[in-house]
């Protein structure tokens, strides 16, 4: 993966370093509110990333800063199933057992997951709350190389081999996409086997993507895709691509849920990371550095105001403010998001939120 600012999965995978732009505010800081119109379902999270709901109506959450997947009742109440897992990203939810998978390396190198490790595949059973690694994604992403960039120079790495961000689950398997590997990967949540599901293609069509403002491994032409959302719905797998932070490089793909292979692309998002998609055809797209300044910010400058989610409905295009979203998920109709997903860069400790996306919200 090659990004602007380059940070690794510490950094979202898509360069959370913008966010120190936006100076850290004095600790215990108000963190604002949330657009008046969305319902607050839980808050006190550290950097919530992935989201994944339950048949009893509450969420598992993945909280990266704190290296806790979380269980978050309907009422709101909070209870820690996994712990130790700094740099845990994506949550998923299948037959009794809660999945989870852990990003890359921080931009130091040092890795994340803990006890765990670096770009692991947790399986943790609710009844008995036992976790194990079932998969290693960059083992996986060494022997294979899926997209064939070059991964080494002079026994270096180039950039960041295998930073996962999100996962789903289909009656396939596990959908993983890897922002660092640039793919999506099928896990068996049994086994553990990893197969390659799907490999976007570089960006090289837009003018960021051109020349020098191009980013990816040296070898290779165009913006890295980076893949940063999966969810399965109306019998398609969706996938969002961050395209290296470049202005309209961002993508969705709509995929075969058997094979992978690309049924339909929308293209000329900024910066896209989590995805949804509603019974209606409604495509969410989260973007959790909207509005960030990429300088010094204003005085005055009020960090509530960076992020928001699009919604594509049927050709019409119209937004939602949500401060710094990443995971999202549609539930029975409701849009729930995570929110002030990447606090922790500003300073600001516990801000994490899960919020109800109302539609009268979108303008």
């Amino acid at each position: 993966m090659r990004v602007r600012n380059s940070a690794g999965v510490a950094a979202i995978a898509v360069g959370v370093v913008a966010a120190t732009a936006l100076g850290a505010p004095q600790a215990g800081a108000s963190t604002s509110r949330p657009a008046a119109s969305s319902r607050v379902m839980t808050t006190g999270l550290d950097d919530p990333f992935g989201l994944a709901n339950l048949p009893n109506g509450g969420f598992v959450v993945a909280e990266n800063k704190s290296g806790q997947v979380t269980y978050v009742s309907p009422s709101g109440a909070q209870r820690v199933l996994v712990s130790g897992a700094p740099g845990v990203a994506g949550v998923a939810y299948g037959g009794g057992k809660v999945y989870s998978v852990i990003g890359g390396p921080d931009e130091t190198g040092r890795p994340s997951g803990g006890r765990f490790g670096s770009s692991r595949v947790l399986r943790t059973d609710l009844k008995t709350g036992r976790t194990t690694v079932i998969a290693n994604l960059l083992r996986y992403e060494l022997r294979h190389n899926p997209d064939g960039q070059k991964q080494f120079v002079k026994g270096k790495p180039v950039d960041s081999l295998s930073n996962p961000f999100s996962m789903t689950m289909t009656p396939r398997g596990l959908l993983i996409a890897d922002g660092g590997a640039n793919d999506v990967l099928k896990v068996n949540p049994r086994s553990g086997r990893i197969s390659t599901f799907f490999v976007p293609h570089t960006v090289t069509n837009v003018p960021a993507c051109r020349g020098k403002g191009a980013n990816a491994n040296p070898g290779t032409k165009g913006c890295d895709p980076v893949p940063t959302g999966v969810t399965l719905a109306k019998g398609s797998v969706w996938v969002s691509t961050l395209g290296a932070e470049a202005p309209r490089a961002g993508r969705v793909y709509k995929l075969n849920p058997r094979n992978g292979h690309v049924r339909r692309v929308w293209g000329s998002f900024t910066a896209p990371t989590g995805v949804a998609v509603g019974r209606d055809g409604s495509i969410y797209v989260s973007q959790v550095f909207y509005n960030a300044p990429q300088g010094a910010p204003p005085p005055g400058f009020n960090p509530a105001s960076v992020g928001r989610i699009i919604r594509v409905s049927h050709g019409h295009v119209s937004t939602a403010r949500v401060t710094m979203p990443v995971g999202l998920k549609l539930v029975n109709g409701g849009l729930y998001s995570t929110s002030w997903s990447v606090a922790s860069f500003l300073g600001i400790a516990h801000a994490g939120r899960i919020v109800r996306v109302e539609r009268s919200q979108f303008h």
